[in-house]
């Protein structure tokens, strides 16, 4: 696990090697207050404040005694997150305090991206661990900052590894893990158990030489709300028999990304003592080929009774989607949340980072929408619009699970998930899970989405 954060023992009780976030317009101020050698050298070295410029400034024995990190404008920081993560790299090692003064809110912020920062997938090979560490900025809840970054490490270490070692399996055994940690309990539906009460997901990963399964946590007291998280575990997709071409096939291991990041949430939520009945489902299955694979054409009869047609095999993530809803459904929770790496659709209208939420709850959108800015975990609303109901309907059966045409992908596919759950209030995160270009803070690879957005709402609610 990736270091947290450092302490004054680290430091033998002499504190950090102070960082001052230096913004474009205060550069001159700033230096004017440093002694005339540093000055010199910040001028020489051209230092202007530029968002994530970052400056060693020596003290009178060569060795590092200062830094300064460009804090840019108000403008350049609306554009991205987690500004003083880019510094991390180009420090030595060390331990480091960040100069106080900063707004709490971004303090914290900066804070939970520098150990995001720190993040090493290591698995299958080496990787040097980041040597400089950081202090808990003054006025921040280090052990919350903390909770956040071992979510987010949990949840990418699940999507990095590949499917030869995250097959439904591997996924069961994450989640009895974890229960075990916090003294939840869980238990696991699987094989040929399925076809009685969970025949979608039976049917998508039945072709597989691990057999599919649902697996089930649960924690916290029996009379307290109950919040149920569902996440997609599909460990490895090739489209079934509508196979997928060899370029849309070669991150598929990241498409149990849901559930990754429900476990993500869920660990946050047991970390945190959070005062809530948690349930977490997982559908864990890999949608294979081979002469077991269910066909374009089937119609299956999912647990709530309702008719499936299957009109492609690689819109398989809300087959199993359905199963676990219903069951969600009837324990009549007081909020279900489901996430999935469902479409790509999602993707085209809002890129890799931004995951697309949908909801028929005004005040709880609006809730997460809040939650997600002041988080910096953004998400954007799309909308689960009636008009598009007749294009999940076909003749054969209640419902299609890939409706021609392409149009509205994510829409329909939000449309058809909600057919599964009752009156409970419910939230579809449609999201990628994967960052594609390395980012401060953000890693290239597996990525938690919309969860600290989840918990900042699910405190606000259910806090004590």
């Amino acid at each position: 696990m990736p270091p947290g954060f450092a302490s004054l023992e680290d430091t033998a009780g002499q504190g950090g090697l102070p960082i001052a976030l230096v913004p474009a317009a205060s550069v001159e101020a700033t230096l004017d207050g440093l002694s005339p050698r540093a000055a010199r050298w910040a001028r020489a070295h051209g230092f202007a404040g530029k968002l994530g410029q970052t400056l060693c400034l020596p003290g009178p024995e060569g060795d590092p005694a200062r830094v300064l990190v460009g804090w840019g404008d108000a403008a350049a920081r609306r554009r991205g997150r987690f500004h003083l993560a880019a510094a991390l790299g180009k420090l030595p090692a060390g331990v480091y305090a960040l100069n106080p003064g900063l707004d709490p809110a971004d303090a914290a912020a900066e804070a939970l991206g520098w150990l995001l920062e720190s993040y090493r997938y290591d698995r299958y090979k080496k990787r040097a661990p980041a040597g400089a560490r950081l202090l808990p900025p003054q006025g921040v809840d280090a052990a919350a900052v903390e909770h956040q970054a071992k979510a987010v490490w949990l949840t990418r270490d699940l999507i990095n590894t590949p499917a030869c070692d995250m097959g439904p399996a591997a996924l069961e055994a994450a989640l009895c893990a974890l229960g075990a940690r916090f003294g939840a309990d869980t238990r696991v539906v699987s094989g040929s158990r399925l076809e009685d009460g969970f025949p979608m997901i039976h049917a998508v990963g039945q072709a597989a030489i691990q057999a599919p399964r649902l697996l089930e946590l649960v924690w916290g007291t029996a009379d307290a709300p109950k919040v149920t998280l569902v996440g997609k575990g599909v460990c490895f997709d090739t489209g079934g028999l509508d196979l997928k071409p060899a370029a849309a096939m070669g991150l598929m291991k990241k498409d149990m990304g849901g559930a990754a990041n429900v476990m993500g949430l869920a660990q946050m939520i047991m970390a945190a003592a959070l005062p809530v009945r948690l349930r977490v489902l997982v559908p864990a299955v890999e949608n294979a080929v081979s002469a077991a694979s269910f066909r374009p054409g089937d119609v299956l009869r999912a647990r709530n009774g309702l008719t499936v047609e299957v009109n492609n095999t690689d819109a398989e993530g809300r087959l199993v989607l359905a199963d676990a809803l219903a069951l969600a459904s009837e324990e009549a929770p007081a909020l279900i949340l489901s996430m999935a790496t469902l479409t790509g659709a999602a993707r085209v209208a809002l890129g890799p980072e931004l995951p697309a939420m949908f909801t028929d709850d005004e005040a709880l959108a609006d809730e997460i929408t809040a939650a997600g800015g002041s988080a910096r975990d953004p998400v954007w609303r799309l909308p689960l619009w009636p008009g598009y109901e007749t294009l999940i309907e076909p003749d054969i059966a209640d419902l299609d699970n890939a409706p021609p045409g392409g149009m509205a992908g994510a829409i329909t596919a939000a449309l058809f998930l909600k057919r599964f759950v009752d009156e409970t209030p419910f939230v579809h995160f449609d999201i990628y899970g994967w960052t594609p270009k390395a980012k401060p803070g953000r890693p290239l690879g597996g990525e938690a989405q919309a969860i600290r957005a989840l918990m900042a709402m699910l405190e606000a609610r259910f806090g004590a």
